[in-house]
């Protein structure tokens, strides 16, 4: 039985209609998943040698496959090394940790996702967060902050952030911070690999700027269809973590179906550029069929696979998810606290292989149903 405690938690979210529950959604035409080339659905054709690593890599897990698909991984990115990590949970809870002490200084976007929180919250280090995308009050923290002897400073954004679907301004996110000596960029790509760049490589080289940030986040979870991430960096950095991130260290390493599915993954980004040009086109086509719909108030700007729905109050944005439920839609109610009052949402998320008829559907049944709401 849960601590009184815990039971007067779980009954307030009972009571404001924010209870979380897992649902099994079979035969929906998926606007939900991050899944956004479709590649879950292939598979490659290895036969595998085996079913587990045994270990974690420090002892038993670790082979030559890791090592070429790390390589893979750094050269696809034009990075110095990737190294891999089960999740980007784990990467990020890793990573951060790893880096920092008391001495040390957070800055992060104020929408950052939970993983990079959780990462911040197992350092040490003071953190504090910046208005989101707001480089002006960024550059007054880094000011006033970031001066102290022995301190670095850890600057933390995402490059499509996963419930807005915006991305900063990263050129001058990067000269902003080159400004400030002892002050390092974390970016996360976790929802822009597949999407965004050439071969979905990611913003920070579609922006050629790689070579400014001193760790970039790869998430295989979401565009590349299977599991775990990549940290990538200078060598040192790889050496470091290697010795220093704890869920590396003290975790059973990936097997060998994951990291072939990881290989094959990226083999199919650099091979299918046809598969993200779909996306492209699908995204553009929303935003015109959004428009067509009048329903631009209701959407944010977004050029990117997520698309987002504000409807006030948690109950009128689950029904409105049940409409579209209930008519072969699936698309996901994101309710407060996950997000602020009054923020409640619909998260679209485009693939690129949803039909111009499912598009269309879908987005004229929202805009009826929003306007008998």
């Amino acid at each position: 039985m849960l601590p009184d405690k815990l039971q007067a938690l779980l009954g307030m979210r009972h009571f404001s209609g924010s209870l979380r529950k897992l649902t099994v959604n079979k035969g929906l035409v998926d606007f939900a998943s991050n899944d956004y080339l479709g590649f879950s659905k292939l598979a490659p054709s290895a036969t595998y040698s085996s079913n587990g690593a045994t270990g974690s890599r420090l002892l038993s897990g670790h082979s030559e496959l890791h090592d070429e698909v790390e390589a893979q991984i750094a050269q696809f990115h034009n990075a110095p090394a990737a190294l891999l990590f089960n999740s980007g949970y784990d990467a990020n809870i890793g990573l951060i940790p790893a880096l920092t002490d008391r001495a040390d200084l957070i800055l992060f976007d104020q929408l950052v996702h939970a993983s990079i929180r959780d990462g911040i919250q197992l350092s040490q280090a003071k953190s504090l967060k910046y208005r989101h995308n707001d480089l002006d009050h960024l550059e007054i923290l880094l000011s006033k902050f970031s001066e102290e002897e022995e301190r670095e400073v850890y600057v933390i954004t995402e490059s499509v952030f996963s419930m807005d679907g915006d991305m900063p301004d990263l050129k001058k996110l990067i000269a902003l911070v080159k400004r400030f000596e002892n002050a390092h960029l974390i970016l996360d790509e976790a929802h822009a690999l597949g999407v965004i760049g050439k071969n979905g490589a990611g913003l920070a080289q579609k922006l050629d700027v790689e070579n400014d940030i001193f760790a970039r986040v790869m998430t295989f979870g979401k565009g590349l269809g299977c599991h775990g991430a990549a940290i990538l960096g200078s060598e040192d950095l790889k050496e470091y973590l290697i010795n220093y991130a704890r869920s590396f260290i003290y975790t059973t390493a990936l097997p060998e179906h994951s990291l072939r599915s990881i290989a094959y993954g990226y083999r199919t980004l650099s091979q299918r550029e046809g598969t993200l040009s779909q996306l492209t086109q699908n995204i553009t086509l929303f935003n015109k069929l959004v428009l067509q719909n009048g329903l631009r108030l209701r959407f944010r700007e977004s050029e990117t696979a997520i698309q987002v729905c504000i409807i006030p109050k948690n109950d009128k944005v689950k029904k409105t998810a049940s409409v579209l439920k209930e008519n072969g839609y699936d698309v996901r109610a994101i309710l407060s606290p996950t997000v602020h009052q009054g923020e409640e949402r619909l998260r679209v998320c485009l693939h690129s292989f949803n039909t111009e008829k499912e598009i269309e559907g879908m987005l004229k049944l929202l805009a009826k149903t929003l306007k008998n709401l």
